[in-house]
């Protein structure tokens, strides 16, 4: 199978920047889309940032400007650079993967979320 491994979340002041990380590893033929979604308590989650294969990205409103995807399709993993942060943006931030692995089969994968805490 295949696990998505995140890295970077933590605390952070109002302003300050964050780098998520995310490593595909397993059994993997292609990785198609990958992504950061985000939940917050009490809320759904939400996409946050998406990239294709060929590095096309597109992100939720409320981080345009502050936030960049990008992908290293060598190493399967995606990133997430988040600046200027702000309260509004605490929640688990998950990341996801669009996989076809070894034998065909296609299907989305999640890791394991990590916390990102936006306070003074």
């Amino acid at each position: 199978q295949v696990q998505l491994v995140e890295s970077g979340g933590g605390l952070v002041r109002p302003g300050g920047s964050l780098r998520l990380s995310c490593a595909a590893s397993g059994s993997i033929f292609s990785i198609y889309d990958m992504g950061w979604y985000r939940q917050a308590p009490g809320k759904q989650r939400e996409l946050v940032a998406g990239i294709t294969h060929s590095g096309s990205t597109n992100y939720t409103d409320s981080v345009k400007g502050r936030f960049t995807i990008s992908r290293d399709n060598a190493k399967n993993t995606v990133n997430l650079l988040m600046n200027s942060l702000e309260p509004k943006d605490t929640a688990v931030y998950y990341c996801n993967a669009d996989v076809r692995i070894m034998d065909m089969r296609r299907r989305a994968y999640w890791g394991q979320g990590t916390q990102v805490t936006v306070s003074s």
